[in-house]
């Protein structure tokens, strides 16, 4: 094996451990090593690995459900979950919302219905959730 292909390997390894959640924890990542970019192979790992580009209006979550996502920005990846914050009985929303949170203990990062960004999700490994404490995730 030669050192690029080494190097290459290892790579994908590492992205795959983010993407996975193994070794590490999926929170925010920044996708650049020795000065490049990884991004690109970020995104081609994710789509390998069973993740695709939908908006938060596309991806199909029922209330208790939850499903694990990337968004990025720039070299930046946030890892989250689309799933349904409940306000009361009547009031809900689905939302992505990354497991990074601001001074306020928000999501900080959070992505309506409304906004035609693309995350990366996995509806394969959809799993339960309790609608009543969406901030435990």
């Amino acid at each position: 094996m030669t050192d690029a292909n080494h190097l290459q390997r290892s790579l994908l390894e590492a992205l795959g451990e983010i993407i996975e959640g193994t070794h590490v924890k999926r929170a925010r990542h920044e996708l650049r090593w020795q000065g490049r970019s990884l991004a690109g192979l970020f995104r081609t790992e994710l789509v390998r690995r069973g993740f695709r580009p939908l908006s938060v209006a596309e991806t199909e979550v029922r209330p208790g459900q939850r499903a694990p996502a990337f968004h990025l920005e720039g070299d930046t990846a946030y890892f989250g979950w689309v799933f349904w914050e409940k306000f009361s009985e009547t009031r809900s929303r689905k939302l992505f919302g990354s497991v990074v949170r601001n001074a306020k203990g928000d999501w900080l990062i959070q992505i309506s219905p409304r906004q035609p960004a693309k995350i990366y999700v996995n509806l394969s490994l959809t799993t339960p959730m309790d609608i009543d404490l969406p901030s435990g995730i």
